[in-house]
C-alpha cells in the first residue's frame, strides 16, 4: 500500500529545526579567540597603566605566544632615521637584538615614507622575488635568520591633550614586527588584523605616556615653583621674624634710654597722632603711655595749649625743622616753660611721614633769667640817677664855668667824663635790650618809607662820621615799609656808629637799600643770621615781600671765628679796642631783638682788612 509520507509530528519538526541551529552557531577558532583575548587583555591594561616599557613587554611577549612566532619586537624609528629595538621577545635558538642601533639604510626614508601612510608588510618568504625585499635589506634580515616577517607601523597620535609643545616630524614612530626563522610562514589575516590593533593600542600608549609626561613636566615646574616660593616665603617669615625681634630690642632699648631721661620724647605720625611715647608723659601729664599711644595731640594737651602748638606743627609737616617756647600745664595744675623741637621724619619715598618732638623743661633757666633782668632793671635804674647827675656836673665842671683846672686837672676831668658818659650808654642799652627781651615792648608799626629812615639815620650819625673823618653815602629807595620807625633808626644808628668806629680816618661807611627779585637768604658758612619770631603788630598789612638794607664799611674786617657770636650779648671783635672807642658789647644784640621783633633777620659778611657788611631784612607792604 502505497500512501504519502506522513507529516513530521511538532515535536520531532522543533528538535530537529533547534540541532540545525545550532550547528550553525560553531565555535570561534582557538586562535581567534586568543586574538580577542589577547586584544581585551592588553587594552585592559594599557588603560590601567601608564608605565610604557611594561605594556611594551606584554605586546611582544604575548603575541610572540599566540602567534607562536620565533622573535616578536617593536622597533623605534628615532629622528635621523636610524633606529633601535626596545623591546623584544624571542625564542632561545635565536640571536636576541634588543638594544642594538641600525644604520639609515635599514630604514631608508621612502621606506618611513610608505609606512607613515599605514603600509602594512606580510612577507611569507623573504626570497620570494615578489616579496620585492632589498638586497641590502635581504642580507641585513639574514644574519638574524629572518625567513618571514610581519611589519605593522606605530604612528604618532595626533589627538594628545594637551597639544604638544614641538609636533614630531614625522608622523611614524615606530614598527611592531613579527619574525619567523625557521622556515618560510604565510600570515593569516587574523593575525595581520591583531597586529594593526595592538599597533593602535600601542599608539593610544604612547599618546598616554607622552600626556603623562607633559603633566609630570608641568607638575614638576609647578612644584619646583611652589617649592620655590615656598621656600621664599619660608626665608621671608624667618627675615621678618628677625626684624620684629631686632625691633623689639630696639625699642625696649630706646624706651629703656628714653625713660631715664628728664625730657618729654615722642613721635607723632602725620595725622598728628602720638606712636612713641617716653614714661616722661606718664610723669607730667598723669596719663598712661597705653592711653597717649594712638591719641592725637589735641586729645592730649586740649584746646588750651594745642593752638599754640598747631602752627608748628603744620611747619613740621611741611618739612622744616622747628624750635619754639612755650607754657604747658602739668597734671597737678603747675605750669612750666618747655623748650620744644620738631623733627621731621622723611621716608624713603621722600614723604613727610611724621616728626620727632623733644620738649625740655626750661623753667628754672627762665626763672634764672627774669631774676637777672629783675637785677639789670632794678641796679640800670638804681644807676641811671646817679649817673646823671654826675655826668650833669662832670660836664659843668670840663666847661670852667666853677674854676679853671691846671691841665693835669683838665685831662682827669675829660676821661672821668669820656667813662660816665660811656656807663651811661651801658645802663640805657641794658635796660632797652631787658625791656625789648621781656616783652615789655610792642612795636607801633606803621607804614613808613624807606628813604625817611635812612635819611633820619644819617642824620643822626653826621656829627660823630665828620668828627671821625668818615663820608657817609646814602643810597635810599622809596619803598613803603610797615615798621616802628624809632627802633628802625635805633637800629640803622648802631650799626652806623660801629661802622664809622672801626673805620680808619677818610673811609666810607655805604647805606644802600635794595628790593632783591628774590628773598635773601644769609650764606650757610662764616656768617651769623638769626630766624625772625612772630611780631605783635597793632594792625596787619597786606601780605608782605622782603626788602633788604646794608651797612658796608672798610674797616679792619671780622675774623671767622667772631662771625657766629658777634651777635651775643657783650661779644666784641677786640674787646680793648672796644673800650677805646666806646663799645658796649649790646649794640649788635640789640639790633637782632629790633629785626627779629619785625620779622626780619639780620647778617654780616666779613674779610679781613678789606671790612664788613650788615645785611637785614624787613616786610614790605605790596601794593
Amino acid at each position: 500500500m502505497t500512501g504519502k509520507p506522513s507529516k513530521p509530528s511538532s515535536r520531532k519538526y522543533k528538535k530537529d529545526r533547534t540541532t540545525e541551529v545550532k550547528q550553525t552557531v560553531l565555535p570561534l577558532p582557538k586562535s581567534e579567540r586568543q586574538r580577542v583575548e589577547l586584544f581585551a587583555e592588553i587594552s585592559f591594561k594599557i588603560r590601567q597603566s601608564l608605565q610604557l616599557k611594561e605594556i611594551l613587554r606584554t605586546i611582544v611577549t604575548e603575541v610572540q605566544q599566540v602567534l607562536q612566532a620565533d622573535r616578536v619586537l617593536i622597533y623605534q624609528v628615532l629622528a635621523d632615521g636610524t633606529g633601535t629595538p626596545i623591546s623584544e621577545s624571542v625564542l632561545p635558538a635565536y640571536p636576541a637584538i634588543l638594544g642594538m642601533e641600525f644604520p639609515e639604510e635599514v630604514f631608508p626614508t621612502e621606506y618611513q615614507q610608505l609606512y607613515a601612510k599605514g603600509r602594512v608588510r606580510s612577507v611569507a618568504d623573504v626570497r620570494d622575488p615578489s616579496a620585492e625585499v632589498a638586497d641590502c635589506l635581504l642580507e641585513f634580515v639574514e644574519q638574524f635568520g629572518v625567513k618571514a616577517k610581519l611589519i605593522v607601523p606605530i604612528l604618532h597620535s595626533l589627538s594628545v591633550h594637551p597639544p604638544r609643545k614641538s609636533p614630531p616630524k614625522n608622523a611614524i614612530w615606530g614598527l611592531l614586527i613579527a619574525h619567523q626563522c625557521d622556515r618560510p610562514r604565510k600570515w593569516a589575516e587574523f593575525e595581520l588584523e591583531l597586529m594593526q590593533q595592538l599597533a593602535d593600542q600601542i599608539s593610544i600608549a604612547l599618546a598616554q605616556g607622552e600626556l603623562w609626561g607633559q603633566l609630570e613636566e608641568v607638575v614638576a615646574e609647578r612644584t619646583a615653583e611652589l617649592q620655590a616660593a615656598n621656600s621664599s616665603l619660608q626665608q621671608e617669615i624667618i627675615d621678618r621674624k628677625q626684624v620684629e625681634i631686632a625691633l623689639r630690642q630696639s625699642e625696649e632699648q630706646l624706651r629703656l634710654i628714653t625713660n631715664a631721661l628728664p625730657v618729654l620724647i615722642a613721635y607723632v605720625d602725620d595725622r598728628e597722632c602720638y606712636q612713641f611715647n617716653n614714661q616722661a608723659y606718664t610723669d607730667w601729664l598723669g596719663k598712661s603711655l597705653t592711653a597717649i599711644h594712638g591719641s592725637s595731640m589735641r586729645e592730649v594737651w586740649g584746646e588750651d595749649c594745642y593752638p599754640r602748638m598747631q602752627p608748628h606743627i603744620n611747619n613740621a609737616l611741611a618739612g622744616n625743622i622747628v624750635t619754639y617756647e612755650n607754657e604747658i600745664q602739668l597734671h597737678d595744675g603747675t605750669t612750666r616753660s618747655v623748650s620744644i623741637n620738631y623733627i621731621p621724619h622723611i621716608d624713603n619715598d621722600d614723604r613727610i611721614s611724621g616728626f620727632f618732638a623733644l620738649t625740655s623743661d626750661i623753667s628754672d633757666r627762665k626763672a634764672i633769667e627774669r631774676m637777672k633782668d629783675e637785677f639789670i632793671s632794678v641796679v640800670s635804674h638804681e644807676l641811671r640817677t646817679p649817673l646823671t647827675s654826675l655826668h650833669s656836673a662832670l660836664k659843668i665842671l670840663v666847661t670852667g664855668r666853677l674854676g679853671v683846672l691846671t691841665k693835669d686837672g683838665q685831662q682827669f676831668l675829660e676821661i672821668a667824663d669820656e667813662n660816665t658818659e660811656r656807663l651811661v650808654r651801658l645802663v640805657n642799652s641794658v635796660l632797652d635790650l631787658q625791656r625789648i627781651e621781656s616783652g615789655a615792648v610792642t612795636m607801633e608799626k606803621q607804614a613808613c618809607t624807606a628813604t625817611e629812615l635812612m635819611i633820619q639815620a644819617v642824620d643822626t650819625m653826621q656829627a660823630m662820621a665828620q668828627q671821625q673823618e668818615i663820608t657817609l653815602v646814602n643810597q635810599p629807595l622809596d619803598i613803603q615799609l610797615w615798621v616802628d620807625a624809632d627802633y628802625i633808626v635805633q637800629a640803622l644808628t648802631n650799626l652806623i656808629s660801629n661802622a664809622i668806629k672801626f673805620s680808619s680816618p677818610g673811609g666810607n661807611v655805604w647805606l644802600i637799600v635794595q628790593r632783591p627779585e628774590q628773598p635773601p637768604t644769609p650764606p650757610p658758612n662764616g656768617r651769623k643770621s638769626t630766624k625772625s619770631k612772630a611780631s605783635k603788630v597793632s594792625k596787619s598789612p597786606s601780605l608782605p615781600i622782603e626788602i633788604l638794607f646794608q651797612v658796608r664799611d672798610e674797616g679792619q674786617g671780622i675774623p671767622a671765628n667772631k662771625l657766629e657770636t658777634i651777635f651775643e650779648r657783650f661779644q666784641q671783635v677786640d674787646s680793648s679796642d672796644s673800650r677805646k672807642k666806646g663799645g658796649t658789647g649790646l649794640g649788635l644784640t640789640i639790633c637782632r631783638k629790633i629785626i627779629e621783633q619785625h620779622g626780619g633777620k639780620i647778617w654780616v659778611d666779613s674779610t679781613l682788612g678789606v671790612g664788613s657788611t650788615f645785611s637785614f631784612t624787613l616786610p614790605v607792604i605790596d601794593n
